[in-house]
Parts: C-alpha cells; structure tokens; sequence
C-alpha cells in the first residue's frame, strides 16, 4: 500500500467520492481527505460508500467527515461505519454545539468559519481554542442562486487572514485551485490548505490531473 509523502504545507482534497481520486490524493501526497455527509452536496457519500473507500487510505492520510448541522443520530450511524479521525462542521454550529459534538464523538472537530469581510474573522474567537482546528472559508452572498455551505469556489481577500494568530492551527479554503494556492499561502500565511470544486471537471466529479497539479503547485513552494 502506498504512503503519503511530507508536504511543507498540509493539503486536503475535500469531496472525494471514488477510488481513482483518492489514490491520486494519496499519491500526490494529501494529508488529509474529505468526505461530505450532506446530501444536497453533488459530492455527498454514503457512510457506506465510504467504508469500503476507506480501505485504499493508508493511516498517515487523514479521513475527514464534513457535515452540516449533523443531529446526534446521523453522527453515530456514519462513525458506526467509518473511522474518522477527524470531524469537520460546516453549518451553523455554535461553541456549545461544537462542545457537544466533541463529547459525544470522541473526535477532533475542525469548524469552518464562513468569510466575507475582517469582522468574519474576529468571529473566529468564539471557536479557537475550542475547536481542534479551524477553517476559514468563503462566505457565500445571499443572492447566489442554489449556494452550498462549502464547495462553492469562491474566494474571499487573504489579506484579512495575514498576520493574524490563533491558538488552534487552521487551515485555508475557498475558491482555491492550482493556479492560485501559491498566492494565497503567500498572503494568508497558511500551513494547511483546503480544496474541493478547484480540482473538478464538473460538480462532484474529481479530476485526477488538477488534484497533482494542486499538491504539485503545494509541493514547490
């Protein structure tokens, strides 16, 4: 089986719904990878799609579960079928909300904190130190037609993210791809990145050759 090789920035490649895709996550050296247990999303899976997906992952890659406003329920049935190590909630979540998930799962949490403009950002505190990490992610506006929580491949203003510290590590995402990862790490400062729609060729559908192109552009910083 294959291992993931060091990367001076951590990567994950988010939405992963076939093998071909994950191995090209794995080989190109991802630390983390993302499965969206949310059906509205074109890149929803099953927990049982991702049980036996799970079993091409070497345990140096990272499994992440990314869910939106999960109840306690549909929580429990996903981790009855994956080991996930770790979390990722990308709705409406609050501290508490985030406090209880943890206790009840006995997994990391990664909160996604939606961003448009600095005061965005401040918002972050609610959860730093909470949250075993942090994401920072493009806000959709209110007017975009059929908006997702994530995956949207908008792009807010890293500048906001710049020179800012904070007591759980955190990683960037929104509108990223291989194209312009090197410019946000620069600006941002960032140490893990997030990507989704910028390694598609359609909604959902992961394209083997943009995700080595984007673990490449990582890779030569």
């Amino acid at each position: 089986m294959r291992t993931s090789k060091a990367m001076p920035v951590a990567a994950k490649i988010c939405g992963l719904k076939d093998r071909t895709a994950i191995q090209a996550a794995v080989d190109g050296g991802a630390r983390y990878v993302g499965f969206v247990f949310y059906s509205p999303s074109p890149r929803a899976v099953t927990p049982a799609q991702v049980q036996k997906l799970s079993k091409s992952i070497p345990p140096s890659v990272i499994k992440v579960g990314i869910f939106v406003n999960p109840g306690d329920r549909f929580l429990q049935d996903v981790l009855d079928y994956v080991a996930l190590d770790f979390i990722q909630l990308h709705g409406g979540e609050d501290p508490n909300r985030v406090r209880a998930i943890k206790a009840l799962t006995n997994c990391p949490v990664l909160k996604a904190v939606k961003v448009a403009n600095g005061a965005d950002v401040d918002g972050a505190a609610d959860y730093d130190g909470l949250a075993d990490m942090l994401l920072f992610d493009a806000k959709a506006p209110k007017n975009m037609h059929d908006a997702l929580p994530g995956g949207n491949g908008l792009v807010f203003d890293w500048n906001l993210l710049a020179n800012r510290f904070w007591r759980s590590p955190w990683m960037l995402s929104g509108g990223l791809d291989p194209e312009n990862v090197s410019q946000a790490v620069s600006l941002a400062g960032a140490q893990a990145v997030d990507v989704s729609s910028g390694v598609e060729s359609a909604p959902g559908e992961k394209d083997p050759a943009a995700i080595k192109a984007f673990l490449d552009a990582i890779k030569a910083l």
